[in-house]
């Protein structure tokens, strides 16, 4: 779901597809409708798409208005009829919400232009500052940690901003196109609930009680619409979050924004990026001070959330959930290796990180006094170690954080 649009080696990719040039000449006409007058681009660079979408970096070489003098533009192909939702409308939605928020609550790109036809975004040039990811996978400890710190704050500052905008989020997706929309990450949830149980009794012999499975259905009804909503960029990984030193951390790639409960973000503070097909450990206690970073910003819109009676079992089921979910994506099903996670960095492997996922679970059911989950937890690592060895016992830190 990544697209890293502001980073990327320092020689400019000049696209050299017929993509790329009809993306032009659409944002060209796009602009010109927008300005009423005629904008020519140049330099083109390919910041890297997907299937989904052809993404470029452009100058602005001729425009009668004041324009910024670079350009991010998105281009969307048709959307699938058997999709479930359109990542176009979901972009495009939630950039004209976060655009009109305030400048100084603002943590994403403003939208600058947009055709619903020509599934074209024209979108703020943020630079070519480092990712997230770039910083924790150096070697400076101290400047992971700030941007870290910094991540949580800028979630906190989204949600606060944010909080109750659903029916503002519905009218926009209406007025796109969408009959309907709902948050990818709350379907894929949905029928893991359903069809984990098979998958760890096929290939980890490893039974589901019935009570687990309640457990995790209602667990699931915080999926649903609550007080606690606000807006969610979904896929808030590291690669996705663009670390500034003047403005803090900076959202890219809403293809899956939605709204949704506040802890199912809040989670990530806990277990780190469990939608990442990447993921490593963080150093002991970072993760309460991003927590205790994100509540700070919080707080005045639901001062509740400051009281762990009230946010920790709502955190919990959100972590149980997460758990559960990846375990349903990462999980080698019959006849596939346990390869890494992500191919195109060096990363754990699969059973590494999902045993770390089931460690961190069990802690925090036990210090919750859930025995049952903490005892099934127990059980699913196990397996994972006799499926996979005993190196699925050891996920390493960020490279950030290694101190050999």
């Amino acid at each position: 779901m990544s697209v890293e649009i502001t980073t990327g080696p320092p020689e400019v990719r000049v696209p050299a597809s017929t993509e790329a040039t009809d993306t032009v000449a659409t944002a060209e006409a796009v602009l010109s409708k927008r300005t009423g007058a005629p904008v020519r681009l140049a330099d083109a660079e390919d910041l890297g798409g997907s299937d989904r979408s052809v993404v470029l970096r452009v100058r602005i070489a001729e425009s009668p208005f004041e324009l910024p003098r670079t350009v991010v533009v998105k281009h969307y192909g048709e959307c699938p009829p058997e999709a479930r939702t359109d990542p176009f409308a979901h972009e495009a939605a939630s950039c004209q919400l976060t655009t009109a928020l305030p400048p100084e609550a603002r943590v994403s790109p403003e939208l600058i232009a947009h055709d619903v036809n020509e599934r074209l975004l024209v979108l703020e040039d943020l630079g070519r500052g480092s990712t997230l990811a770039d910083v924790l996978f150096a070697e400076d400890p101290r400047a992971a940690e700030t941007a870290l710190l910094a991540w949580a704050r800028a979630l906190g500052r989204l949600h606060s901003s944010t909080a109750g905008c659903a029916a503002d989020f519905d009218a926009l997706m209406r007025r796109l196109g969408a009959k309907s929309w709902t948050d990818p990450v709350a379907d894929d949830i949905v029928a893991s609930v359903g069809e984990l149980p098979e998958l760890l009794s096929q290939i980890l012999g490893v039974r589901t009680p019935p009570e687990l499975v309640e457990r995790l259905t209602a667990a699931s009804e915080q999926l649903g619409s609550s007080r606690y909503q606000a807006f969610s960029p979904s896929d808030i990984c590291p690669e996705n979050s663009l670390v500034t030193g003047s403005s803090g951390v900076r959202f890219l790639d809403f293809e899956w924004g939605c709204v949704r409960d506040v802890a199912m973000d809040a989670a990530y503070l806990q277990y780190p990026f469990p939608s990442s097909w990447c993921s490593y450990a963080l150093p002991d206690n970072l993760a309460q001070s991003m927590l205790a970073t994100w509540r700070s910003e919080i707080a005045e819109v639901w001062p509740e959330l400051d009281s762990d009676e009230v946010l920790l079992p709502r955190l919990f089921n959100a972590q149980l959930l997460w758990v559960w979910v990846s375990t349903w994506w990462f999980l080698p099903r019959t006849g596939e290796h346990d390869r890494p996670i992500d191919l195109h960095q060096p990363s754990p492997r699969r059973s590494t990180a999902l045993v770390d996922r089931w460690r961190h679970l069990r802690s925090d059911a036990q210090d919750a006094q859930l025995s049952d989950v903490a005892e099934f937890a127990d059980t699913v690592i196990d397996a994972l170690v006799d499926r996979f060895g005993a190196g699925a016992l050891h996920l390493q830190p960020y490279p950030a954080f290694r101190t050999e």
